[in-house]
C-alpha cells in the first residue's frame, strides 16, 4: 500500500467519523433533553439567548450558533409555536425584532443543563487533557475550511478571526457560557415548583 493510498484512507476515516460522531452526539442530547420537551437544536437556540440575557436578535442569534439567517428564521419560528421563546419589538427601536424566553424556554434550559454536564463529562472521560486541545484544534480548522469553502469571497484571516469557537475566545465566549449556563454539580430549581428526576442515558 503507497503512502499516498494510506493518507486517502486515513482523510476518508477522519472525515467519515466527524459525520458519525456529530450524528452519534445529537442522537445522545436529543435522548437527554426529550425529558425536558426539547431537542439538540433547540437547546443550542435557548442557551444563546440565556447567555445573552435573555435576548437577542434573530440575526445575532445566527452569528453566535454560526448558522444561516433562514436556518434560524425557520427554527425560531418552530419554537414560537412550542411555546419556547417569543418575538418581542425591541424597546428602543420597534423596527428591531428580538427572540426572548418564555417562562417554559426558560424553564427547559434550567433543567436541561445539569444533564448535559453529565453527558459531556461521561463522554469525554476517555480522553486525556492532551487529546481534547488536539481534536479541538482540529476540528476548529475543518470548521473554518468548510466556512470558507461556503464563502470563498471571504478572506480565511476574517473567517478565522471571527470563529466564536477560536482559542483565543474563551474567556470571553466559553468563561461567560460556563458562568450563565452554570458549571458541574449546579442544580437548577424546576420555576414550575415540581421536582424532576435526573436524566437517564439511554439503556444499552
Amino acid at each position: 500500500m503507497t503512502i499516498d493510498s494510506i493518507s486517502r484512507k486515513t482523510d476518508l476515516r477522519f472525515w467519515v467519523l466527524m459525520h458519525r460522531a456529530r450524528h452519534m452526539m445529537a442522537l445522545c442530547e436529543d435522548s437527554i433533553f426529550a425529558e425536558y420537551g426539547i431537542t439538540n437544536e433547540q437547546f443550542m437556540v435557548l442557551g444563546a439567548i440565556r447567555i445573552n440575557g435573555g435576548s437577542l436578535r434573530p440575526t445575532d442569534l445566527a452569528l453566535r450558533l454560526e448558522r444561516s439567517q433562514n436556518a434560524i428564521s425557520m427554527l425560531v419560528d418552530r419554537m414560537v409555536k412550542a411555546g419556547l421563546v417569543r418575538k418581542t419589538r425591541d424597546k428602543g427601536d420597534r423596527r428591531v425584532v428580538r427572540v426572548t424566553l418564555t417562562g417554559k424556554g426558560a424553564n427547559a434550559i434550567e433543567l436541561a443543563i445539569p444533564a448535559q454536564w453529565n453527558l459531556i463529562r461521561r463522554i469525554l472521560s476517555r480522553l486525556s487533557k492532551k487529546d481534547k486541545h488536539a481534536v479541538a484544534n482540529a476540528l476548529e480548522t475543518v470548521k473554518c475550511e468548510c466556512l470558507g469553502y461556503l464563502n470563498p469571497e471571504v478572506d480565511m484571516a476574517e473567517i478565522i478571526k471571527n470563529s466564536v469557537t477560536r482559542p483565543t475566545r474563551l474567556p470571553s465566549i466559553y468563561d461567560q457560557t460556563l458562568k450563565n449556563l452554570g458549571a458541574p454539580g449546579h442544580k437548577p430549581k424546576p420555576r414550575d415548583g415540581k421536582k424532576r428526576s435526573p436524566a437517564r442515558a439511554p439503556s444499552r
